[in-house]
């Protein structure tokens, strides 16, 4: 199974690729950020994270991506932008073909760390461990991708839903 975990967000787009063969380790296939270019106008630099997350998805062609779910914060234009640099990651999966699974922040953090609570740092050093790398991927924005990977891997391991194609998704809510 190959898994693409994207974290979404309007300046940096982080994302893992992992991939996981019958019961062997989960070996870190690529990781990196897609970084639209600064001062340009939000629908341009949409386009730049479909495209950006539309070539992963050609490159690695994953089973299934998984993205992190709606993080409602204290500024309201703030989650509205970021539900659009989601949404720019959802169309690439759905013209890609790639089932969607969402998953809460903290359920990422509590299934790679043990702690919902765990800070950036906590996940990389994590996620460097799950995977025996030498170092966490950096910048954070990678590694917070590839966490996203591993939580899904993680959560199928243990009995949960596998993804349907055509919009069925797995984890807390399924993305339609």
């Amino acid at each position: 199974m190959i898994i693409l975990g994207v974290d979404p967000g309007t300046q940096i787009t982080g994302y893992g690729v992992v991939a996981e063969v019958g019961d062997s380790r989960p070996t870190l296939i690529e990781c990196g950020v897609i970084r639209p270019s600064a001062g340009r106008p939000l629908p341009e630099r949409l386009r730049e994270i479909f495209e950006g997350v539309a070539g992963v998805i050609e490159r690695t062609r994953p089973d299934v991506l998984c993205v992190e779910g709606v993080f409602y914060g204290r500024n309201v234009r703030t989650t509205v932008v970021l539900g659009h640099a989601r949404g720019a990651v959802l169309l690439a999966a759905a013209l890609g073909g790639v089932p969607v699974a969402e998953y809460p922040p903290a359920e990422v953090k509590n299934t790679v760390v043990g702690t919902g609570k765990a800070g950036k740092g906590q996940v990389a050093f994590m996620v460097q461990r799950h995977l025996c790398l030498s170092e966490p991927p950096s910048p954070a924005d990678a590694a917070d991708g590839v966490a996203l990977a591993l939580c899904h891997l993680f959560s199928t391991r243990v009995g949960g839903r596998r993804p349907e194609r055509g919009g069925g998704g797995v984890g807390r809510k399924h993305v339609d």
